[in-house]
């Protein structure tokens, strides 16, 4: 094998570590809104980083230090970024209630557990690859790792660090979960999340609800309004998942909330329905009644342009090469990976270890997909270097 490749050798004996590692990460509650248990993913990171003599710095963002690992050649411009989110969907106690476990089905070895397969198997993955051009001092360009801590709700702090992380990168791997098929994933939706208001008038159910003016009402209208924005061409959902209001049963609502959830595949789309949406927000039925619109965060759209695509064939290539079938989809779920793509960036997304149910209790990663998947990576890394 040539001398650059010497990573893939050693990655080869490091499944038993990456498991332990992993274990160590699933096994910390770190929900987007758990600053303390995010930060102890970070800290348990940048120990292994020390352990292997990779170089760290902090990435300060409003909620919080991101952490950033890099190793070879000196020089900011033409690094190669992995990238993955420390924080899950999951409450404080999920941990303790579901640890790390390891079960045989179908004759191949999983690993379950609370966020298990998004992403913190994506994290070990990136970690390891980074530790092994350390290792075998062969990085042929520069090979950086951020990890950040918010992309489940949208990124609000996190976005301004990949930005700044990424400039002048020349590619980008997003460690999501590897689809059950295999596959990469070349293309994504994008989405942003909204919170609605609107505010009635107070009045007593039982003899005076003319004198009211309902928002739970106006927010049922408002709700079929937004949800008849959706449609399969183009490729738009609009759903309000969350709604509270209302003071007690026998009181027209005064208030009530609502939060939205829009994807699209197009930013042009994104920004006409943003628009869409906050018409219906602001627009009431009756005199007395009043509604606003509060973008809450969101994700960037991940477009398959000429260069993302090549570079999702030159990863394909370097994982046919080592014995594997992987191909590339699209799918209809968000990812960090929209923001660098949107920076003009080539990036490919779920290039972590192979992965389902994510945010569920029956979430689990393929741990046999541990070493292949890094391999193909670092083959693709050094193919990268090749080109340029």
């Amino acid at each position: 094998m040539h001398a650059g490749r010497a990573v893939l050798d050693w990655m080869a004996d490091q499944g038993p570590q990456m498991e332990a590692l992993l274990a160590d990460l699933v096994n910390i509650d770190s929900s987007s809104s758990d600053a303390e248990g995010v930060e102890a993913v970070r800290a348990r990171l940048a120990a292994f980083f020390a352990e292997h003599g990779v170089q760290t710095r902090d990435v300060p963002t409003p909620g919080g230090d991101c952490l950033a690992a890099r190793t070879g050649p000196e020089g900011e411009a033409g690094h190669v970024l992995l990238m993955g989110h420390m924080d899950t969907v999951f409450p404080r106690g999920e941990a303790g209630r579901r640890p790390f476990t390891v079960e045989t089905r179908d004759g191949r070895r999983r690993g379950r557990g609370p966020g298990v397969a998004d992403m913190k198997a994506g994290l070990v993955m990136n970690a390891f690859l980074v530790a092994g051009f350390q290792a075998a001092g062969t990085a042929p360009l520069p090979v950086a790792a951020l990890y950040t801590r918010d992309e489940e709700i949208g990124s609000p702090n996190g976005r301004a660090a990949i930005e700044a992380v990424a400039k002048g990168a020349r590619a980008v791997f997003n460690a999501e979960p590897g689809r059950e098929s295999g596959n990469v994933v070349k293309g994504r939706r994008g989405g942003t999340f909204f919170r609605a208001t609107v505010t009635g008038r107070p009045a007593h159910a039982g003899p005076d609800p003319h004198k009211g003016r309902s928002a739970i009402e106006e927010m049922a209208r408002k709700t079929l309004a937004w949800h008849g924005l959706t449609t399969p061409d183009p490729d738009v959902t609009v759903s309000v998942g969350l709604i509270s209001g209302g003071q007690s049963v026998n009181t027209i609502a005064p208030f009530c909330e609502a939060q939205i959830d829009l994807r699209f595949a197009e930013p042009e789309t994104g920004e006409r329905l943003e628009r869409e949406i906050r018409a219906i927000a602001e627009a009431c039925a009756r005199d007395g009644l009043s509604g606003t619109l509060e973008r809450l965060g969101g994700f960037l759209p991940v477009v398959e342009t000429v260069d993302n695509l090549a570079l999702v064939d030159l990863y394909m290539a370097a994982a046919r090469d080592l014995g594997q079938t992987t191909g590339a989809e699209f799918t209809r779920s968000c990812a960090d990976s929209g923001i660098t793509a949107s920076l003009g960036i080539p990036t490919v997304c779920a290039t972590g270890p192979v992965g389902a149910n994510a945010h569920s209790p029956e979430e689990y990663v393929d741990l046999e997909t541990f070493i292949p998947r890094a391999q193909a990576e670092a083959l693709a890394i050094l193919r990268l270097a090749e080109r340029a």
